[in-house]
């Protein structure tokens, strides 16, 4: 059968949809979205699975009414995992990534996490590592741990819910878990010293077909029982995957939402700092891939409300001349400035509303080109998401860079569309176009001030 349309779960960090892909014309056709709010009641905060389940579920039976689905796939942030009981049910909630918990036995973990050097995996705080998670939750719950049968990342979870054969991947174990060994294609040592090998499901690749829809959820919604369901790939890779497939490296991809992730193909070899954020993925084919991130999406929601105002060449302008600049970084934590907390040169409260949004669009800008320094990137700048659209944002990006920048704003996130080209027959195309907007030299020189600035202020935060 020739597959014409794909539903893709995709589950965010800050909101899930489940989105028609048409795999002809390669684009969203349809959406339904919810908020991921997270659960502060039980033993510790963590996701509401079922309402996302329940969405999932009348989502793809409304979808499927209004254009046949001919396969399911999914994708999802990372830094999750599941814990199964021999029944299949949940035998600890899933943990909620930005909880402080594991925290408490840091130590601990440290000394028994496998190197930076062999996992690629920089050690990152909260819950942010999933080893760090199953550390904290095995000693922590130890009664709850020993019921656990079967170790899931999350987007293979959402597949065994819909097809009851469970699996794990390489690009939702490869993303900063402490748990992959990427030159080795194996789980770390960490995690057979641990004792936990066992508890993991076989590996499969993201573009495997799991099986069908479970009669009852075919029945349930609607669909085709032999409906085939892949196996599901991590986010940051779903973006990666539709320029891997069809562009010549060496190339970076930024990915833009809650998370901004760098991925560089093809970059130049150099030593990757993991205090700093940087880390190896783990691509769709294998391979790995230097990476670095920082949570931009969430800097920019905090900075800017729900409802910023939109730009003006104007505001750009006087935010340039007067130097209006916001230094690493919020939030504190993350990113290539962890230890460093955000300082403006300015009175913040003076700046009308679309000269705070142009600083805060060459702030966001300039810590992507930070990260792409950190990873040795060569080649164009491919930029997707919510930042596609922001005209200063890639304004300063291509300043600061020198580089060639393009943008890819034919759908909120390029997720969904990513891991829509799993699906056997897929024509897959990007919507990426040339930036050709006017840079003047001012750009460029606020990059280097800002810069110059920002190295002084991580000095004495660092002498303090």
């Amino acid at each position: 059968m020739t597959m014409k349309t794909v539903a893709v779960i995709d589950i965010g960090k800050t909101n899930a949809k489940v989105a028609l892909v048409d795999l002809d014309r390669f684009e969203e056709i349809a959406v339904r979205k919810t908020g991921n709010g997270v659960v502060n009641s039980g033993l510790y905060p963590h996701f509401d699975i079922e309402r996302l389940w329940r969405f999932i579920l009348d989502s793809l039976a409304a979808l499927h009414r209004e254009r046949r689905v001919d396969a399911i796939s999914v994708t999802t942030h990372g830094a999750t995992a599941v814990l199964l009981d021999d029944a299949g049910d949940l035998a600890l909630p899933v943990l909620d990534y930005e909880f402080a918990g594991p925290d408490a036995l840091a130590d601990d973990y440290d000394r028994v996490r496998a190197p930076f050097s062999e996992t690629g995996s920089a050690r990152l705080p909260m819950g942010l590592n999933v080893g760090a998670q199953l550390f904290w939750q095995e000693r922590m719950f130890p009664e709850h741990f020993a019921k656990v049968t079967t170790i899931l990342t999350y987007a293979q979870y959402w597949s065994y819910r819909l097809t009851g054969i469970r699996a794990n991947e390489l690009t939702s174990l490869g993303c900063h878990t402490d748990l992959w060994n990427p030159k080795a294609t194996a789980f770390s040592s960490m995690v057979e010293a641990l004792g936990w090998r066992n508890l993991f499901a076989p590996v499969r690749k993201a573009s495997d077909v799991l099986g069908g829809l479970l009669r009852e959820l075919a029945d349930e919604m609607g669909m085709p029982q032999d409906l085939p369901v892949y196996c599901g790939i991590h986010d940051s890779n779903a973006s990666l995957l539709p320029h891997l497939l069809t562009r010549s490296a060496p190339f970076s991809v930024v990915s833009t939402g809650t998370w901004v992730v760098i991925l560089s193909v093809g970059s130049d070899r150099v030593d990757l700092d993991e205090k700093r954020d940087t880390l190896i993925n783990v691509n769709a084919l294998g391979d790995p891939v230097p990476s670095a991130r920082f949570m931009g999406g969430r800097a920019f929601s905090t900075l800017m409300g729900e409802n910023p105002p939109a730009g003006s060449l104007e505001a750009e302008s006087k935010v340039l001349s007067a130097r209006h600049m916001l230094l690493p970084s919020v939030p504190v934590g993350s990113g290539p400035f962890p230890s460093t907390g955000a300082r403006w040169t300015t009175d913040e409260r003076a700046l009308a509303s679309a000269e705070r949004l142009a600083a805060v669009s060459f702030h966001l800008a300039l810590m992507t080109a930070t990260c792409l320094d950190l990873i040795g990137a060569r080649g164009e700048i491919v930029v997707e998401g919510p930042f596609a659209t922001n005209a200063a944002y890639l304004r300063m990006l291509a300043a600061a860079t020198s580089r060639q920048v393009l943008a890819d704003s034919r759908s909120a996130t390029g997720t969904s569309l990513g891991a829509a080209c799993l699906v056997t027959g897929v024509r897959v195309h990007t919507g990426a176009e040339r930036f050709m907007a006017t840079v003047s030299d001012d750009y460029a020189r606020y990059a280097e001030e800002w810069r110059a600035l920002t190295a002084a202020h991580v000095k004495r935060v660092v002498d303090a």
